[in-house]
């Protein structure tokens, strides 16, 4: 199965997306925006950079878990990953992103 992203509305009413591996896991997660087209053009440019190892920022967090943001050529946050307990771990969350985000479906759930 697989990966997809889902487009949804905060109660706020800005937008943002999650990235699903196949098994419906939350491997990527976005900023909020104000305009659903801006979440749109978002999950384009994690489309685009997710393949490019060097647009992959490896963090540790200040409680000692791992996680990661992918930023597009101009330096920007596209999307960030949750925490995980390893870096093994954080790197099969960069290998999913890269495999999932290229050819995944875009689910509107806005409406």
């Amino acid at each position: 199965m697989a990966g997809k992203f889902e487009i949804k509305k905060a109660k706020d009413g800005q937008f943002y997306f999650h990235l699903k591996a196949g098994n419906g896991e939350k491997i990527l997660a976005s900023e909020m925006y104000r305009e659903k087209g801006s979440a749109e053009n978002g999950i384009e440019s994690v489309k685009k950079n997710a393949p490019d190892d060097s647009r992959y920022e490896r963090k540790e967090t200040k409680n000692g878990q791992f996680m990661f943001n992918l930023k597009a050529a101009n330096h920007q946050i596209v999307g960030t990953s949750e925490s995980y307990t390893t870096t093994a771990a954080r790197d099969h969350g960069i290998e999913s992103v890269k495999a999932n985000a290229p050819g995944a479906s875009v689910h509107d759930e806005t409406a």
